[in-house]
């Protein structure tokens, strides 16, 4: 297997507005280099000053090198049936590709990124930046900001990489979707669109059906590998009917989480339907016992008819929670079902549990806290907006919880200010709540406790 170890410079800007002035490619074994390619580019616009200034390129240097469309062949033969490898392999990759596309091309590559496989072969560093990086491992970098001495600089971050973990490092190579598979109308183009951010995706077919919705912090990267698996029937199947792409961002995973679900109750989407899986299997249920004791344990929700009082993902992720909540709320482990046992529980022996488990501690007493934990779940009742990223910088995402209920979530100018019940509720879309939607709150307050929270 070949690898292309690949560096540009570039005029700067977006990728649609930048043009390339240099590139760099060294051809890669697997061992070590065994060819290269470079050259200056004209980009056929003016170099701005700054630019010059970080690269050392200036509009002189680049009035007599080729221009894009007179290497073009030169670069897709010296890439054919190679890895397009890149130190940040997004934009190398994205500007060349729309460098071909400005031509009428479609120029695609399987592409690996030693930004992403670096933080997984070599972990712990400090910085994951070509410069510091190669410093930190002592790659010597000529020419920095130059393509041709941070391709070679990578190139020799590659080497260590593959040494160090050849296996690991396939992992990383992201495989181009293949339009023969796909249906012949979906246009590709909209693709290289979407963005990796947060938010929510639609498929329809060719008969304009919503046929599946799914959500990601990375929505990109989400339906590219929807686009690329043939590893079950169901999932091939729906790759050869997706025709239409949607996205909505939300900034925020909460709105996320709660939109998709939302939609998918809404438009039953059948590949929803046909790949589901209970996305909480398990969940915390209570009942009272003979001697009067509310207890706690742990069980498959779909053995039960009940609602669960908190619900979780795996087994293991519902007991580790009910260990943190006995040990918060100076539970009883047997009480709980943690520890079988027909005398006193461990907890009892080193004076965290009061004796529940051996009948030593009232009823009541020990039913206040449990009822305690029970009304945190349902959030005592408060009111509180959840404040998050917004969909871009200029505003934040809010989800509001009224009286212990979710209400809906919105959007508000960043910097709007006044106060959360009065002013901020205009911007709330109303939605009706449901165990879905408060599993999915709960279980993100769990798992994100820097959240930010205002109560009113």
């Amino acid at each position: 297997m070949n690898y292309v170890i690949v560096d540009i410079e570039t005029t700067g800007g977006s990728p649609k507005a930048s043009k390339i002035t240099e590139i760099a490619i060294y051809k890669h074994d697997g061992r070590g280099i065994i060819d290269e390619f470079s050259t200056l580019v004209n980009p056929e616009m003016k170099i701005p000053e700054f630019i010059s200034r970080l690269t050392g390129i200036s509009d002189k240097m680049v009035e007599d090198a080729p221009k894009f469309y007179e290497i073009a062949k030169n670069i897709i033969e010296f890439t054919e049936g190679c890895i397009f490898v890149a130190h940040n392999v997004g934009f190398d990759y994205g500007i060349i590709r729309h460098e071909f596309k400005t031509l009428g091309y479609d120029f695609r590559r399987p592409h690996l990124c030693t930004v992403r496989s670096s933080r997984y072969v070599i972990p712990g560093m400090d910085s994951y930046s070509l410069g510091k990086l190669s410093r930190s491992l002592g790659i010597e970098i000529k020419d920095r900001h130059r393509a041709g001495g941070d391709a070679l600089a990578t190139a020799h971050l590659f080497t260590m990489l593959i040494e160090k973990d050849p296996g690991g490092l396939q992992t990383f190579i992201q495989q181009e979707v293949n339009p023969k598979i796909l249906h012949p109308n979906l246009n590709l183009e909209v693709l290289d669109e979407i963005p990796s951010k947060t938010g929510v995706y639609k498929f329809y077919n060719e008969f304009n059906q919503l046929i599946y919705i799914g959500k990601s912090k990375a929505i990109k990267t989400r339906v590219d590998q929807h686009l690329r698996n043939s590893k079950t029937k169901k999932g091939i199947q729906m790759m050869k009917e997706i025709m239409r792409i949607e996205y909505d961002l939300t900034g925020s995973e909460l709105i996320a989480l709660l939109r998709e679900s939302q939609l998918i109750k809404q438009h039953k989407p059948v590949y929803n339907h046909m790949l589901k899986k209970s996305r909480f299997p398990y969940g915390i249920y209570d009942y009272l016992d003979d001697s009067g004791y509310l207890r706690l344990y742990v069980s498959l929700t779909s053995k039960k008819e009940a609602l669960p009082l908190a619900s979780f993902t795996t087994k293991k992720e519902a007991n580790s929670y009910l260990e943190h909540i006995v040990e918060q709320h100076e539970l009883c482990q047997k009480l709980c079902d943690l520890y079988p046992t027909q005398s006193a529980c461990f907890h009892y022996s080193i004076k965290k549990c009061k004796g529940a488990c051996i009948k030593a501690e009232s009823t009541d007493d020990y039913n206040a806290r449990v009822e305690a934990f029970i009304n945190e779940l349902s959030f005592n009742g408060e009111s509180f907006y959840i404040v998050d990223k917004g969909r871009h910088k200029s505003e934040k995402s809010l989800v509001l919880v009224e009286r212990g209920t979710i209400m809906g979530y919105g959007y508000a100018p960043y910097h709007f200010q006044g106060q959360p019940t009065m002013k901020w509720k205009r911007f709330i879309e109303l939605t009706s709540e449901d165990r879905d939607a408060r599993t999915i709150l709960t279980l993100h307050l769990r798992k994100n406790l820097e959240v930010e929270i205002i109560r009113f």
